[in-house]
């Protein structure tokens, strides 16, 4: 409920790189009033926001004196490093949490078996991230490990924000060592060996990007950029995503092709039919994000090409090598032809079913001393009720787009749903009632949507202080016709 005597509007703004993308709401009914976007200037990001809100309130002026939510991927968003004791058990946990918790991981650092001299400040130098999450060890285990760690850190001459997410019995020790360096303590995102417990890791992470990495960056002289942003805008679009699985009933995709990545946020309910599944040391937790970093419509262009089944009749007679080199060297540049917009749909539907080939990885039956059993990497995807599809490509594209690039295969063991027997267009699961629990997942192909107004960034945003509001802004995210 809103208050009569406070902002009846909010405007959901979310600064990235290039484009800063603005949306009002009624927070009453969770209408959207307004939209508008203006080119990110990285001398002063709140430019681009002055610019929005002039916009938005013409259209409507109670834009004026909205509630303003923010969240920011501008000069590069969130770097994280993660610094963990081995690399396929805590150091592998860190890079999971790091990448839900909105950051762009920059550096996977495993210090088992490193001498006090190793290269670990060459490392941070080279990579630059923001902030390092610091892993290691189970509750109640050996503390060496990162305690070493957090001395080497130290000696590497790393003076930036750390979140400590090991060994809760090290915390002590480890509040020592760091005592010059801006730290957090959190619960250890391995407690115990194949359970992964990100959202301590999470809401910390949160913390040290609002105090330290916002302000580091020299994005705005004004204090109120500080002072409206709420997190980094990977982050908050993975909540909106919660939020969104929540109203739909439905285990959700989202996958954002960008021009120099693909992201993919996923919120899948554990299947409780599932047996004889091999226990992984990481555990597979329900909402997941993955980055692929070579996968994108311009910077990644040329990448993203090398990436495709060339077995696809769409590439067979084609030599698109100058038109990825140009979209990569012109990294603004738009389609203007049918052809143009051809080539972009191609592209798309690469990175697509790429990026969600590596996110939800395979399964196959082994053998073990017990018997077959189904081994399993990645997130299973075949249940999934909604894809969503969001990046410019989408919103901009030509009508029933993602019909043509929202494809994939499932040969080869991709634990991702078939696109066959689809549901018709509109046909969304109902919001659950609590005391129903759990649905059955739908057998079915998943429904495909597209994020056309840029909905779930703001949805994240108004999810923590304005819940109600975000769920029925989720609601108006409906298929495309």
């Amino acid at each position: 409920m809103t208050r009569a005597d406070g902002p009846q509007t909010a405007v959901c703004v979310d600064f990235g790189s290039t484009w800063t993308k603005a949306l009002h709401v009624d927070l009453s009914s969770g209408e959207v009033l307004g939209s508008a976007s203006a080119p990110t200037s990285l001398h002063e990001v709140m430019e681009a926001y002055d610019a929005c809100l002039a916009a938005l309130t013409e259209t409507d002026s109670r834009a004026a004196d909205a509630e303003i939510l923010a969240c920011s991927s501008a000069g590069g968003g969130l770097r994280i490093a993660v610094v963990g004791n081995e690399e396929l058990v805590t150091a592998e946990a860190g890079r999971r949490v790091a990448l839900s918790s909105g950051g762009k991981v920059v550096a996977v650092i495993a210090t088992a078996g490193r001498e006090a001299d190793s290269d670990l400040g060459a490392t941070l130098s080279f990579t630059t991230p923001d902030l390092v999450l610091l892993t290691g060890g189970t509750d109640g285990g050996n503390r060496d490990a990162i305690v070493f760690a957090a001395r080497e850190l130290v000696t590497s001459g790393w003076r930036g924000p750390v979140v400590v997410a090991g060994n809760r019995d090290a915390n002590p020790e480890i509040d020592e060592i760091l005592a010059d360096i801006p730290h957090v303590n959190c619960d250890n995102v391995v407690p115990k060996i194949g359970v992964l417990a990100p959202e301590s890791a999470r809401a910390a992470v949160r913390e040290m990007f609002l105090e330290h990495v916002i302000g580091g960056k020299n994005l705005s002289s004004r204090a109120d950029f500080r002072r409206i942003v709420q997190g980094a805008t990977p982050d908050v679009v993975l909540q909106g995503v919660e939020t969104l699985a929540e109203v739909l009933g439905e285990d959700v995709v989202v996958v954002d092709v960008g021009g120099a990545t693909t992201d993919v946020h996923s919120v899948v309910r554990p299947d409780p039919e599932a047996e004889h599944v091999r226990e992984e040391v990481v555990a597979v937790t329900p909402v997941t994000r993955t980055v692929e970093g070579d996968l994108g419509m311009r910077w990644s262009a040329i990448t993203t090409l090398e990436a495709a089944d060339h077995s696809d009749p769409s590439l067979a007679e084609s030599d698109l090598t100058g038109e990825v080199e140009h979209r990569r060297n012109h990294p603004g540049w738009l389609p203007r032809t049918e052809q143009d917009k051809d080539i972009d749909e191609l592209l798309a539907r690469i990175a697509i079913s790429t990026a969600l080939q590596r996110h939800a990885g395979r399964s196959r039956v082994v053998l073990s001393p017990g018997g077959k059993v189904i081994e399993r990497t990645g997130t299973d995807l075949r249940r999934v009720g909604v894809v969503i599809g969001s990046g410019g490509v989408l919103r901009h594209g030509r009508a029933r787009i993602e019909e043509r690039v929202m494809r994939w295969s499932t040969r080869g063991g991709w634990q991702l749903p078939e696109m066959t027997g689809a549901r018709p267009s509109g046909e969304l699961a109902r919001p659950l009632a609590p005391s129903e629990g759990v649905p059955a997942r739908s057998a079915e192909s998943p429904l495909r949507a597209v994020d056309a107004d840029y909905v779930l960034a703001a949805v994240g945003l108004l999810a923590r202080s304005h819940p109600t509001t975000a769920r029925r802004l989720a609601t108006h995210l409906t298929p495309s016709r």
